[in-house]
């Protein structure tokens, strides 16, 4: 594996950071509740909210492969400029909004609103992809900031796989028009199959 830059890693422990903030805040949207109507048990409460739990479980896979394979990313990157910077910023950008179209989408699912909370839900995802792709690119390209000693097999991979990254979240943009649900099953699905190693898939997509 190739040694980490004291540029490079002072990125990724920041980096670590925002996604550890971003991942947390998604708990917010789980509620205790504080009033149970008249008859109402304890357990049809908690049931009550089965779109939150939808929403925090998805965003959080999500998420989580989304830091899996930045972190992936930065093996193969020797150094860092203000171009880099740049882009992994606008990344962060991206990710820290998350827990937003999360919220939309614990409070609309099952209800009027709740393809917009979808559509909203599935642009997030599909401009942190296009941060992705440019993060990637402008590291990448000419191999102009990797480490000479990278994996170039890895280094291939990633660029096979994240030009589909925009795709596949623009599939579930389109599939919120047609069925919300089926929308945020697809969602799920991308995220537990991109949280695969990659020896078990050709590379991950997002």
């Amino acid at each position: 594996m190739a040694a980490v830059s004291n540029d490079t890693a002072r990125i990724e422990a920041f980096s670590d950071g925002v996604f550890a903030i971003a991942i947390t805040l998604l708990v917010l949207d789980l509620k205790v509740p504080r009033e149970l109507h008249e008859g109402q048990t304890l357990t049809a409460a908690l049931a009550h909210q089965w779109p939150a739990y939808v929403a925090f479980v998805t965003s959080f896979l999500t998420i989580l492969v989304m830091w899996i394979n930045h972190h992936r990313m930065f093996t193969l990157i020797g150094r860092a400029d203000d171009r880099l910077l740049i882009f992994n910023g606008l990344l962060l950008l991206g990710i820290t909004v998350v827990p937003f179209p999360t919220s939309l989408v614990a409070e609309y699912l099952g209800h009027d609103g709740q393809r917009a909370a979808a559509l909203v839900y599935n642009g997030t995802f599909i401009a942190i992809a296009i941060c992705f792709n440019l993060l990637w690119r402008t590291a990448a390209v000419g191999d102009r900031l990797l480490n000479p000693a990278c994996d170039r097999t890895a280094v291939r991979n990633i660029f096979e796989s994240y030009r589909w990254g925009p795709l596949l979240y623009g599939l579930g943009l389109a599939l919120a028009f047609v069925s919300v649900g089926a929308s945020l099953a697809l969602n799920l699905g991308l995220a537990i199959f991109f949280a695969l190693p990659q020896r078990q898939r050709k590379g991950s997509a997002v």
